[in-house]
């Protein structure tokens, strides 16, 4: 229509100090690291809890269900405040299912990936529960730096691939125990898949975009950081921290970029299925 405004492309990222006035940018950078910092309000506040937990013991009761307990705590007031939907909470509970059979994998005694080495009553099949809380604080980052940054997908390839690959992931962090580990295949296999994708996000009004593999890889960067804090304040102990803790080994951010791939895939192609049905057509 005549007159009618039109909405700019998405900036590039590395082009913003070429495009954006330094005061605009300024402004931007400021409103994208506080979403950000709203974004990760469960883990800020699970870290308090570790703290808390380590710091001042209550008197007969374990550490472990101390953070259990924590948890549950923070949970029920993100819900009460809504700071987080119910659809949310149930695609967090989704993130503790998978997360505790994973746990229940790696923490046996023939894998011994790490450990929980203190007692504990709330546990089950030797895993404390509190763990399944943990990937569901990187599902909850997700979904809440989605809803704040305002993200959407351009160029997401077809759903039934990336589901395959989800499911490839998940199923790779099983099966290098016992077979090859295809990781660097799945990590080319990921970045041909989404060679064309890009996030694209406002902080404020101007709409920004970067490659998603390169956003996989700068949130399992800083997961690896959330994990030698984690580890640190004794979430749980690798077989080379069992004697004091030691940084945990660069090589993990992999296995990190790698969980937070099936992570995005599950949360962007459940959004997808949410928004077909919300119309009235099929979900496929």
């Amino acid at each position: 229509m005549p007159g009618a405004s039109v909405k700019p492309p998405p900036l590039p990222f590395y082009l913003a100090p070429l495009r954006v006035t330094p005061g605009e940018l300024a402004l931007d950078l400021l409103a994208f690291g506080f979403r950000q910092a709203r974004a990760c309000v469960f883990a800020g506040a699970f870290f308090v809890i570790l703290y808390i937990a380590g710091r001042f013991p209550i008197q007969g009761l374990a550490r472990y269900d101390a953070i259990l307990l924590g948890a549950l705590a923070i949970q029920a007031l993100l819900i009460a405040l809504r700071l987080e939907s119910r659809d949310e909470l149930l695609t967090l509970g989704l993130f503790h299912v998978l997360g505790f059979v994973l746990e229940v994998f790696k923490t046996h005694p023939s894998i011994g990936s790490w450990s929980y080495p203190e007692p504990g009553g709330l546990r089950l099949l030797s895993v404390p529960l509190y763990s399944g809380f943990m990937y569901a604080a990187v599902a909850s980052y997700i979904v809440q730096a989605w809803r704040l940054l305002n993200l959407r997908l351009d160029r997401y390839p077809a759903h039934g691939l990336s589901i395959a690959l989800a499911v490839a992931i998940y199923v790779n962090f099983f099966t290098h125990h016992f077979f090859f580990d295809a990781r660097i295949g799945l990590a080319l296999l990921t970045l041909a898949l989404f060679w064309k994708t890009r996030v694209v996000f406002r902080p404020r009004h101007r709409e920004y975009s970067m490659p998603l593999p390169l956003s996989f890889a700068l949130i399992g960067a800083f997961l690896w950081i959330a994990e030698n804090i984690s580890t640190l304040l004794g979430a749980w102990s690798y077989p080379h921290q069992h004697q004091g803790w030691k940084v945990v080994g660069l090589g993990k951010i992999s296995s990190w970029s790698l969980l937070v791939i099936v992570s995005f895939i599950i949360v962007a192609d459940l959004k997808h299925v949410k928004a077909r049905l919300d119309d009235g057509r099929p979900a496929a």
